[in-house]
């Protein structure tokens, strides 16, 4: 069973199924300034990262599913990366560094939180070279640049909307550590689509 979940991680850390990510719109009264100061405070006390976006069309996760799912998509993060410094031209090179000192850190800190709440973390080795398989299996016609940038838009949609769904969780740690990713997992994706623009041209 967890070599499934984990094959199943795999898929999805390398953005084989992208999330199709949509907010609901609403029309919204606008609130008189004593509300204003009250609604303020209370976002503050309640909200001490000012980039979390609450997002409530998102059902939490399973704890034990979102640290395993997150550790895996962490490690695909990570090699996918280094092949790119190895087979992707200079013009994806800062983005794959970048990745792979976020996703590590991110990594770390998951471990730290698993760790002290005796949960699980993915660390099958054989992720890496699913990994490394799975992108070259992808590639076509495309450059290794181009299928990477790819790769990399659908695993961040992927991604955030886990995290967007652990942002919820019942379980402090794992809640505070997702809202505290979700911004760097979006200036994540806003990269890649502005380096696919690049690459493209």
């Amino acid at each position: 069973m967890k070599n499934k979940l984990l094959n199943i991680a795999i898929l999805a850390a390398l953005g084989l199924t992208a999330a199709q990510l949509q907010a609901d719109e609403s029309e919204i009264d606008i609130p008189d300034e004593n509300t204003i100061i009250a609604k303020s405070a209370e976002n503050a006390a309640n909200e001490p990262n000012p980039d979390w976006e609450d997002d409530m069309t998102r059902e939490p996760i399973d704890v034990e599913d979102f640290v395993e799912t997150a550790s895996a998509k962490g490690i695909a993060e990570i090699e996918t990366a280094r092949m790119a410094l190895d087979e992707g031209t200079e013009q994806v090179h800062e983005f794959a560094n970048r990745m792979i000192e976020d996703h590590t850190k991110a990594n770390n800190e998951l471990k730290d939180i698993a760790r002290q709440q005796n949960l699980e973390v993915a660390d099958d080795p054989t992720l890496m070279d699913q990994a490394k398989a799975m992108i070259l299996s992808i590639r076509d016609n495309e450059s290794f640049d181009e299928a990477y940038i790819e790769n990399q838009i659908n695993a961040h949609e992927e991604t955030i909307e886990l995290f967007e769904r652990a942002s919820h969780s019942d379980n402090d740690a794992i809640r505070a550590f997702a809202r505290e990713k979700l911004p760097t997992l979006r200036e994540h994706l806003q990269m890649a689509n502005e380096l696919e623009e690049q690459v493209r041209h």
